[in-house]
C-alpha cells in the first residue's frame, strides 16, 4: 500500500510539473493581425476566455503623434473556474510590405559604450594597478556619463578621464536596464598627461547583413531576422542609433558540413539608405530615408500573411548573392512552430533550390561582424565619435 501511494504521488507530481511547465511557456504579451484567433498550446482541462477589449492611447516622442492601439485581455483558467495565466494580445492591422532581400551594410552605435573587458595597467611609477576594482563595473556594462558630462563614444570617455588629472571619478553606468552611480574609480596616471581605468570599451559596430522588408505606408524596415549580439559580451547590443547603407558584395564562401560559410561584403564608400532605431532579439528596425536605394518599387508589395496562414511544403526565398541583383529561390517549409512568441525561431526549412545550393551549399551567414573598440591598456586611439 505504501509503494502504491508513493506511485500516485509521484504521477500527481509529474502531471503537476507537466502543467506548470506549460503554463509557464504561454507567453504574457503577444501580437495579432486584425481577424487573427489566438492560438496557444494548452493541455487538457486549460481553456481561454476573453476579459476585455479596449484601446490604450500610445504617444510617439518622434513628431509628438499619437494613435490608438487595440488590445484584447485573455484569462487562462484551468476547469473552466481557476484562473491561472492572463494573457494581452496588442491587435494591429493587416500590413503590406515589399520583400526586399537585399544585401546591405549596418552601422550601430551604442548608447554610452560597452565595457568589454579588464585588465592592470602599468603607472607612470612602473606598479601593476586595477583602478576599475573598488566599483562595481562589470563587463557587458555600459557607461554613459562622467563627472556628469554624457559619454557618446570612447573619445568622449577619454577626454573625461584626462580631465581628472588623477582624482577620483564619478562614472554614471547601465546594467540590464539599472543604472548606477559610483565614485570608487581613481584613474592611473600612465604619462604626464594620460589617465587610465583599465577598462575596454567598444563604441560601434559594422557588418553587412540583409534588408527582409520595407513597409510603404511607414517607411518602416526590418533587416536580419534576429539580434546582433556583443562578441565579447554575448549580450544584444543596446543601440542609441544606427545608418543602413548600400553594401558591395566582395565574395561568397560555400557551407560546408561543420563549416556555415559567408558571404563577405563591404560597406566602403556605400550610400545611406536610412536610420537604425532598434536592435531587437527578433532583428533590426528602423525607417527608410533614401527609397531609391532599395531597387525595388511598392508594386511589389504583398500582404503579411496570418500566422494560420503559413503551410508546411514548397515555398520561395529572395536573396541577393551578386551586387544588385534578386533572385527567388525554391526552399522547403519542413515544420512550423505556431505557438512561438518568444524568439525568431518559428520554422524550419531546407534549401531544395539546386541553383542556389551550387552557389552556397545551402543556407549560410554574412561576414563576422567588426566591433570598434579600445584596449585602454595598450592605446588610446577609436574610432570616430558620433553624437547624433
Amino acid at each position: 500500500m505504501k509503494k502504491l501511494k508513493i506511485s500516485i504521488l509521484l504521477i500527481i507530481l509529474t502531471i503537476a510539473l507537466i502543467y506548470a511547465s506549460n503554463i509557464n511557456s504561454i507567453p504574457g504579451n503577444i501580437i495579432l493581425f486584425e481577424g487573427e484567433k489566438l492560438n496557444l498550446n494548452m493541455l487538457v482541462g486549460m481553456s481561454i476566455k476573453t476579459e476585455d477589449k479596449y484601446e490604450a492611447i500610445q504617444t510617439s516622442s518622434e513628431n509628438n503623434s499619437s494613435n490608438a492601439v487595440k488590445k484584447e485581455i485573455y484569462n487562462i483558467e484551468l476547469l473552466n473556474t481557476i484562473p491561472i495565466k492572463t494573457v494581452t494580445a496588442n491587435i494591429i492591422p493587416k500590413t503590406e510590405v515589399v520583400p526586399i532581400g537585399t544585401t546591405i551594410g549596418l552601422k550601430l552605435y551604442t548608447d554610452g559604450v560597452l565595457v568589454v573587458g579588464m585588465s592592470e595597467i602599468e603607472d607612470i611609477n612602473n606598479e601593476y594597478v586595477k583602478p576599475y576594482e573598488n566599483s562595481d563595473i562589470k563587463e557587458g556594462d555600459r557607461i554613459v556619463e562622467v563627472n556628469g558630462t554624457a559619454i557618446t563614444c570612447t573619445a568622449d570617455l577619454i577626454e573625461n578621464v584626462n580631465k581628472s588629472n588623477g582624482n577620483t571619478v564619478k562614472i554614471k553606468y547601465v546594467n540590464s536596464d539599472n543604472v548606477y552611480n559610483t565614485d570608487e574609480v581613481k584613474p592611473a596616471k600612465v604619462s604626464n598627461s594620460q589617465y587610465k581605468l583599465g577598462l575596454w570599451v567598444r563604441d560601434a559596430a559594422a557588418g553587412v547583413g540583409t534588408i527582409t522588408f520595407y513597409e510603404p505606408s511607414t517607411k518602416n524596415f526590418g533587416a536580419l531576422g534576429h539580434g546582433i549580439v556583443d562578441i565579447d559580451t554575448g549580450e544584444l547590443i543596446d543601440i542609441a542609433n544606427g545608418e543602413l547603407t548600400t553594401a558591395n558584395v566582395i565574395s561568397v564562401v560555400k557551407g560546408e558540413k561543420g563549416n556555415p560559410g559567408e558571404i563577405k561584403g563591404s560597406l566602403n564608400n556605400q550610400n545611406n539608405i536610412g536610420d537604425i532605431a532598434k536592435n531587437t532579439k527578433l532583428g533590426i528596425y528602423g525607417k527608410i530615408t533614401n527609397v531609391a536605394s532599395l531597387g525595388v518599387g511598392n508594386e511589389a508589395k504583398v500582404p503579411v500573411a496570418l500566422r494560420d496562414e503559413i503551410q508546411e511544403g514548397k515555398a520561395k526565398i529572395i536573396c541577393s548573392l551578386d551586387n544588385g541583383k534578386r533572385e527567388e529561390y525554391e526552399i522547403e517549409i519542413e515544420r512550423i512552430f505556431k505557438n512561438n512568441n518568444e524568439d525568431n525561431k518559428s520554422m524550419i526549412i531546407k534549401v531544395t533550390d539546386e541553383k542556389l545550393l551550387e552557389k552556397t551549399g545551402g543556407i549560410i551567414q554574412r561576414n563576422e561582424w567588426k566591433s570598434y573598440y579600445t584596449k585602454w591598456k595598450i592605446y588610446w586611439s577609436c574610432n570616430t565619435c558620433f553624437s547624433k
